[in-house]
């Protein structure tokens, strides 16, 4: 009965506050971004081990409300090349309107055998929408994040997952 009373009062509280338990849309874009900024620690040790601060712009294609969007990354990358890191940072998707969404992302990179004993790297991870504003104040999601290098200091981040 207390359970019961429970789940009563939140259902009366999402209708009184104005909440509606929304439907989550899944959506898969993608932002191919150059660097324009870099601030790089190169260990000296031997390790080829280096932390790259970086922020790289560009613009989203896909599906969803974050596609055709200005794309800004602020990223801090934590690499050991042929052994494997932890990038990480924030997306600021910007719509032409001058609405903005901001995503957290963190990535697992990890080096694998690769063809003639070159390593490969695997970079996936996740992401989730933090906040936004005008349009884009309410928007929530999550899902998985792979990152591509397409050039020296380009790449492409593609985002898969649930937007609502």
């Amino acid at each position: 009965m207390k359970q019961f009373a429970a789940q009563s009062a939140l259902v009366i509280g999402l209708v009184a506050g104005g909440m509606s338990l929304a439907h989550a849309d899944p959506v898969k874009f993608d932002a191919l971004v150059a660097q324009k900024e870099a601030l790089r620690l190169d260990f000296a040790d031997g390790s080829k081990h280096f932390f790259l601060l970086v922020h790289r712009e560009g613009k989203s294609a896909g599906q969803g409300p974050l596609a055709d969007a200005a794309v800004d990354e602020y990223g801090a990358h934590d690499i050991v090349p042929g052994i494997g890191g932890e990038p990480r940072g924030y997306l600021q998707f910007t719509k032409a309107n001058g609405d903005k969404a901001y995503i957290n992302w963190t990535i697992q990179a990890i080096f694998v055998p690769g063809s003639g004993g070159k390593p490969k790297l695997l970079d996936n991870g996740v992401w989730q929408v933090v906040s936004g504003t005008g349009a884009l104040d309410k928007l929530k999601g999550a899902g998985t994040f792979h990152l591509v290098a397409t050039g020296p200091t380009e790449r492409r981040f593609v985002l898969e997952g649930e937007l609502v």
